[in-house]
Protein backbone atom coordinates (compact mmCIF):
# COMPACT_ATOMS: atom_id res chain seq x y z
CA UNK A 1 0.00 0.00 0.00
CA UNK A 2 0.67 3.17 -0.67
CA UNK A 3 1.94 5.69 2.75
CA UNK A 4 4.06 8.30 3.89
CA UNK A 5 7.31 7.12 5.37
CA UNK A 6 10.25 8.95 7.59
CA UNK A 7 13.80 9.04 6.46
CA UNK A 8 14.70 9.06 10.17
CA UNK A 9 14.05 11.86 12.12
CA UNK A 10 13.76 15.61 11.64
CA UNK A 11 12.31 18.17 9.36
CA UNK A 12 10.42 17.94 6.26
CA UNK A 13 13.20 16.43 4.18
CA UNK A 14 12.31 13.38 6.25
CA UNK A 15 8.79 12.92 4.46
CA UNK A 16 8.38 10.73 1.85
CA UNK A 17 5.88 8.95 0.45
CA UNK A 18 6.66 5.14 -0.59
CA UNK A 19 5.26 1.57 -0.68
CA UNK A 20 4.77 -0.74 2.54
CA UNK A 21 2.58 -3.94 3.53
CA UNK A 22 -1.04 -3.91 4.15
CA UNK A 23 -1.47 -4.19 7.58
CA UNK A 24 -4.01 -7.15 8.82
CA UNK A 25 -6.49 -6.41 11.93
CA UNK A 26 -6.37 -8.69 14.85
CA UNK A 27 -8.64 -9.78 17.23
CA UNK A 28 -11.39 -6.83 18.09
CA UNK A 29 -9.48 -4.75 14.85
CA UNK A 30 -10.67 -3.58 11.66
CA UNK A 31 -9.28 -2.50 8.56
CA UNK A 32 -10.12 0.77 7.51
CA UNK A 33 -9.21 1.65 3.55
CA UNK A 34 -8.42 5.23 4.38
CA UNK A 35 -9.89 8.09 2.39
CA UNK A 36 -8.65 10.88 4.06
CA UNK A 37 -7.31 11.40 7.42
CA UNK A 38 -5.75 15.08 8.99
CA UNK A 39 -2.52 16.78 9.84
CA UNK A 40 -2.15 17.45 13.94
CA UNK A 41 0.92 19.09 15.63
CA UNK A 42 1.33 15.77 17.32
CA UNK A 43 2.52 14.20 13.86
CA UNK A 44 5.03 16.74 13.29
CA UNK A 45 6.55 16.05 17.21
CA UNK A 46 6.76 12.52 15.90
CA UNK A 47 8.38 13.63 12.71
CA UNK A 48 10.94 14.94 15.19
CA UNK A 49 11.30 11.74 17.07
CA UNK A 50 9.94 13.21 20.24
CA UNK A 51 6.46 11.50 20.67
CA UNK A 52 6.72 8.15 19.50
CA UNK A 53 3.11 6.13 18.82
CA UNK A 54 2.24 3.99 21.87
CA UNK A 55 3.60 0.23 21.79
CA UNK A 56 1.94 -2.19 19.59
CA UNK A 57 0.51 0.92 17.16
CA UNK A 58 1.87 1.90 13.49
CA UNK A 59 5.10 3.60 13.25
CA UNK A 60 3.19 5.32 10.28
CA UNK A 61 2.10 9.24 11.05
CA UNK A 62 -1.61 9.81 11.47
CA UNK A 63 -3.94 9.76 14.64
CA UNK A 64 -7.08 9.42 12.46
CA UNK A 65 -9.05 7.58 9.60
CA UNK A 66 -11.85 8.51 7.71
CA UNK A 67 -12.79 5.34 5.08
CA UNK A 68 -14.69 2.53 4.51
CA UNK A 69 -14.71 -0.71 6.52
CA UNK A 70 -12.14 -3.43 4.28
CA UNK A 71 -11.63 -6.33 6.58
CA UNK A 72 -13.33 -7.31 9.96
CA UNK A 73 -10.23 -9.31 12.75
CA UNK A 74 -12.10 -11.92 14.70
CA UNK A 75 -14.50 -11.37 17.34
CA UNK A 76 -15.64 -8.03 15.93
CA UNK A 77 -19.49 -7.61 15.74
CA UNK A 78 -21.90 -4.36 14.80
CA UNK A 79 -19.59 -3.51 11.68
CA UNK A 80 -19.80 -4.82 8.04
CA UNK A 81 -17.39 -4.11 5.06
CA UNK A 82 -18.72 -1.43 3.33
CA UNK A 83 -19.49 0.55 6.27
CA UNK A 84 -18.17 4.30 6.24
CA UNK A 85 -16.16 5.03 9.34
CA UNK A 86 -14.02 6.75 11.18
CA UNK A 87 -11.77 6.22 14.18
CA UNK A 88 -8.98 7.22 16.20
CA UNK A 89 -5.62 5.31 15.51
CA UNK A 90 -2.97 5.30 17.95
CA UNK A 91 -0.68 5.85 14.12
CA UNK A 92 -1.07 4.49 10.54
CA UNK A 93 -3.58 7.31 9.10
CA UNK A 94 -1.45 8.70 6.25
CA UNK A 95 -1.88 5.88 4.13
CA UNK A 96 -4.07 3.69 2.09
CA UNK A 97 -5.01 1.38 4.82
CA UNK A 98 -5.10 1.72 8.19
CA UNK A 99 -5.95 -0.44 11.69
CA UNK A 100 -8.48 0.53 14.48
CA UNK A 101 -10.05 -1.22 17.16
CA UNK A 102 -13.80 -1.71 16.81
CA UNK A 103 -14.61 0.06 19.74
CA UNK A 104 -12.54 3.08 18.59
CA UNK A 105 -15.28 3.25 15.62
CA UNK A 106 -17.90 5.94 14.68
CA UNK A 107 -20.08 6.27 11.65
CA UNK A 108 -19.62 8.51 9.04
CA UNK A 109 -23.13 10.41 9.12
CA UNK A 110 -24.43 10.48 5.53
CA UNK A 111 -24.71 14.78 5.75
CA UNK A 112 -20.30 14.30 5.93
CA UNK A 113 -18.00 13.88 3.28
CA UNK A 114 -14.91 12.06 3.54
CA UNK A 115 -12.87 15.00 4.15
CA UNK A 116 -14.23 16.66 6.75
CA UNK A 117 -14.76 13.00 8.36
CA UNK A 118 -11.11 13.39 8.94
CA UNK A 119 -11.30 16.40 11.09
CA UNK A 120 -13.47 14.85 13.79
CA UNK A 121 -11.50 12.33 15.71
CA UNK A 122 -8.31 14.24 17.20
CA UNK A 123 -9.60 17.52 17.48
CA UNK A 124 -13.33 17.29 18.32
CA UNK A 125 -12.87 14.24 20.56
CA UNK A 126 -9.93 16.10 22.19
CA UNK A 127 -11.73 18.92 22.93
CA UNK A 128 -14.94 17.02 23.84
CA UNK A 129 -12.87 14.89 26.35
CA UNK A 130 -11.09 17.76 28.14
CA UNK A 131 -13.78 20.66 28.37
CA UNK A 132 -16.71 18.49 29.05
CA UNK A 133 -15.98 14.61 30.21
CA UNK A 134 -12.76 15.97 32.59
CA UNK A 135 -13.45 19.96 32.82
CA UNK A 136 -17.12 19.04 33.12
CA UNK A 137 -17.90 22.40 31.73
CA UNK A 138 -21.46 23.12 32.16
CA UNK A 139 -23.89 25.91 30.77
CA UNK A 140 -23.74 29.12 31.86
CA UNK A 141 -20.04 29.00 32.77
CA UNK A 142 -17.06 30.56 31.58
CA UNK A 143 -14.13 29.03 29.65
CA UNK A 144 -10.94 30.62 28.44
CA UNK A 145 -9.50 28.39 25.16
CA UNK A 146 -6.40 29.38 24.07
CA UNK A 147 -4.73 29.13 20.62
CA UNK A 148 -8.25 29.84 18.77
CA UNK A 149 -7.54 29.30 15.21
CA UNK A 150 -6.09 25.66 16.19
CA UNK A 151 -8.22 22.76 15.26
CA UNK A 152 -9.13 21.70 18.59
CA UNK A 153 -9.64 25.10 19.62
CA UNK A 154 -12.06 26.03 16.78
CA UNK A 155 -13.43 22.56 17.59
CA UNK A 156 -14.12 23.26 21.06
CA UNK A 157 -15.40 26.86 20.33
CA UNK A 158 -18.09 25.18 18.26
CA UNK A 159 -18.73 22.25 20.59
CA UNK A 160 -19.72 25.08 23.64
CA UNK A 161 -21.84 26.85 21.43
CA UNK A 162 -23.51 23.53 20.40
CA UNK A 163 -23.90 21.95 23.70
CA UNK A 164 -23.85 24.82 26.08
CA UNK A 165 -25.29 27.79 24.27
CA UNK A 166 -25.34 29.84 27.25
CA UNK A 167 -21.79 29.45 28.39
CA UNK A 168 -19.18 32.40 27.89
CA UNK A 169 -15.67 31.94 25.59
CA UNK A 170 -13.13 34.09 26.08
CA UNK A 171 -10.45 32.85 22.91
CA UNK A 172 -6.82 34.21 22.84
CA UNK A 173 -5.49 34.21 19.10
CA UNK A 174 -3.16 35.58 16.49
CA UNK A 175 -3.89 39.10 15.35
CA UNK A 176 -4.72 38.19 11.91
CA UNK A 177 -7.24 35.19 13.32
CA UNK A 178 -8.73 37.11 15.44
CA UNK A 179 -12.15 38.13 13.38
CA UNK A 180 -12.27 34.31 12.20
CA UNK A 181 -12.48 32.97 15.99
CA UNK A 182 -15.38 35.96 16.46
CA UNK A 183 -16.96 34.02 13.48
CA UNK A 184 -16.99 30.45 14.81
CA UNK A 185 -18.40 31.54 18.31
CA UNK A 186 -16.30 33.61 20.59
CA UNK A 187 -17.81 35.90 22.90
CA UNK A 188 -14.20 37.77 24.02
CA UNK A 189 -11.65 37.61 22.07
CA UNK A 190 -8.17 38.37 23.14
CA UNK A 191 -4.75 38.94 20.87
CA UNK A 192 -1.72 36.93 22.75
CA UNK A 193 1.27 39.04 21.15
CA UNK A 194 -0.64 42.21 22.02
CA UNK A 195 -1.47 40.60 25.95
CA UNK A 196 0.16 37.87 26.76
CA UNK A 197 -0.78 38.58 30.35
CA UNK A 198 -4.44 38.47 30.05
CA UNK A 199 -5.51 38.06 33.81
CA UNK A 200 -6.94 41.85 34.10
CA UNK A 201 -8.92 41.79 30.46
CA UNK A 202 -10.44 38.48 32.11
CA UNK A 203 -11.18 39.81 35.95
CA UNK A 204 -12.56 42.85 33.80
CA UNK A 205 -14.86 40.73 31.44
CA UNK A 206 -15.79 38.36 34.29
CA UNK A 207 -16.21 40.78 36.92
CA UNK A 208 -13.56 39.39 39.17
CA UNK A 209 -15.16 36.19 39.31
CA UNK A 210 -12.93 34.33 36.83
CA UNK A 211 -13.37 31.79 34.73
CA UNK A 212 -14.51 28.10 35.08
CA UNK A 213 -12.32 26.51 33.09
CA UNK A 214 -9.51 26.46 30.95
CA UNK A 215 -7.88 24.59 28.41
CA UNK A 216 -4.11 25.40 27.41
CA UNK A 217 -1.37 23.76 25.09
CA UNK A 218 0.91 26.23 26.14
CA UNK A 219 2.43 25.53 29.12
CA UNK A 220 4.73 27.26 31.29
CA UNK A 221 4.36 30.45 29.70
CA UNK A 222 0.80 30.63 30.60
CA UNK A 223 0.54 28.86 34.39
CA UNK A 224 1.12 31.80 36.24
CA UNK A 225 -2.05 34.49 34.35
CA UNK A 226 -4.09 30.92 33.93
CA UNK A 227 -4.32 30.55 37.71
CA UNK A 228 -4.47 34.05 38.14
CA UNK A 229 -8.01 34.30 35.77
CA UNK A 230 -9.55 31.13 37.01
CA UNK A 231 -12.49 31.40 39.89
CA UNK A 232 -12.95 29.54 43.06
CA UNK A 233 -12.78 25.73 42.31
CA UNK A 234 -11.85 26.58 38.61
CA UNK A 235 -10.25 23.96 36.52
CA UNK A 236 -6.70 23.97 34.31
CA UNK A 237 -6.80 21.45 31.86
CA UNK A 238 -2.98 21.68 29.96
CA UNK A 239 -2.98 19.27 27.02
CA UNK A 240 0.18 20.67 25.63
CA UNK A 241 3.98 22.58 26.83
CA UNK A 242 4.42 24.37 23.42
CA UNK A 243 6.29 27.14 25.52
CA UNK A 244 7.99 24.68 28.01
CA UNK A 245 7.47 22.80 30.85
CA UNK A 246 9.07 24.13 34.16
CA UNK A 247 7.27 27.21 35.76
CA UNK A 248 6.41 28.56 39.74
CA UNK A 249 3.23 28.15 41.05
CA UNK A 250 1.29 29.58 43.91
CA UNK A 251 0.60 26.79 45.76
CA UNK A 252 -1.34 29.16 48.38
CA UNK A 253 -3.61 30.78 45.84
CA UNK A 254 -4.28 27.15 44.60
CA UNK A 255 -5.34 26.40 48.03
CA UNK A 256 -7.30 28.66 49.15
CA UNK A 257 -9.29 28.96 45.56
CA UNK A 258 -9.71 25.01 45.52
CA UNK A 259 -8.68 25.31 41.21
CA UNK A 260 -7.60 21.76 40.05
CA UNK A 261 -4.74 21.40 37.31
CA UNK A 262 -5.12 18.39 34.90
CA UNK A 263 -2.73 17.31 32.53
CA UNK A 264 -4.51 15.21 29.75
CA UNK A 265 -3.45 12.89 26.92
CA UNK A 266 -5.52 11.04 24.51
CA UNK A 267 -3.47 9.08 22.61
CA UNK A 268 -1.93 7.10 25.01
CA UNK A 269 -4.63 5.69 26.93
CA UNK A 270 -5.53 2.62 27.58
CA UNK A 271 -7.92 1.31 24.36
CA UNK A 272 -11.10 0.43 26.51
CA UNK A 273 -10.59 4.11 27.89
CA UNK A 274 -10.61 5.50 24.01
CA UNK A 275 -13.67 3.25 23.49
CA UNK A 276 -15.59 4.79 25.93
CA UNK A 277 -14.47 8.26 25.19
CA UNK A 278 -15.81 7.52 21.53
CA UNK A 279 -19.03 6.06 23.46
CA UNK A 280 -19.74 9.64 25.10
CA UNK A 281 -18.41 11.42 22.30
CA UNK A 282 -20.89 9.45 19.91
CA UNK A 283 -23.85 9.91 22.20
CA UNK A 284 -23.15 13.68 22.83
CA UNK A 285 -21.71 15.57 20.13
CA UNK A 286 -21.80 13.37 17.29
CA UNK A 287 -25.29 14.19 16.26
CA UNK A 288 -24.26 17.33 16.31
CA UNK A 289 -22.04 16.88 13.58
CA UNK A 290 -24.73 14.88 11.48
CA UNK A 291 -27.29 17.83 11.72
CA UNK A 292 -25.26 19.97 10.69
CA UNK A 293 -25.03 22.40 13.63
CA UNK A 294 -21.44 21.82 13.64
CA UNK A 295 -19.37 21.61 10.38
CA UNK A 296 -15.68 21.19 10.80
CA UNK A 297 -13.73 24.02 9.34
CA UNK A 298 -10.96 22.81 6.90
CA UNK A 299 -8.31 25.17 5.70
CA UNK A 300 -6.80 23.20 2.45
CA UNK A 301 -7.24 19.86 1.15
CA UNK A 302 -3.91 18.49 0.41
CA UNK A 303 -3.21 14.72 -2.09
CA UNK A 304 -0.61 12.53 -0.01
CA UNK A 305 1.54 13.67 -2.18
CA UNK A 306 1.19 17.05 -0.71
CA UNK A 307 1.78 15.97 2.33
CA UNK A 308 5.24 18.10 2.68
CA UNK A 309 3.49 21.13 1.75
CA UNK A 310 0.44 20.06 4.66
CA UNK A 311 3.07 19.76 7.09
CA UNK A 312 4.71 23.30 6.26
CA UNK A 313 1.37 24.99 6.74
CA UNK A 314 1.13 23.82 9.80
CA UNK A 315 4.79 24.23 10.88
CA UNK A 316 4.38 28.24 9.47
CA UNK A 317 0.91 28.51 11.69
CA UNK A 318 -0.74 29.66 8.48
CA UNK A 319 -3.60 27.19 8.90
CA UNK A 320 -7.40 28.14 10.54
CA UNK A 321 -9.11 24.99 11.62
CA UNK A 322 -8.00 21.54 9.82
CA UNK A 323 -5.49 20.48 6.95
CA UNK A 324 -6.36 17.50 5.32
CA UNK A 325 -4.85 15.04 3.43
CA UNK A 326 -6.73 13.10 0.70
CA UNK A 327 -5.41 9.30 0.92
CA UNK A 328 -7.93 7.18 -1.52
CA UNK A 329 -10.05 8.20 -4.54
Amino acid sequence: MKAVLLEGFGGLEVLRVGEVDKPRPAEGQVLVKVMATSVNRPDLVQREGKYPPPPGDSEILGLEAAGVVDELGSGVSGWKVGDRVISLVGGGGYAEYAVAYANHLMPIPDSMSFEEAACVCESYITAFLNIFMIGEFRDGQTAILHGGGGGVNTAGIQLCRALTPNSKLIVTAAPEKLERVKEVGADLVIDFKETPDFTEIVKEYTYKKGVDLILDHIGAKYLAPNMNSLAYKGKLVIIGVTSGIKAELNLALMMVKRQSIIGSVLRSRPVSEKGEIVTEFTRRALPKLADRTIVPIIEKVFTIDQVVDAHRMMEEDKHFGKIVLKIGK
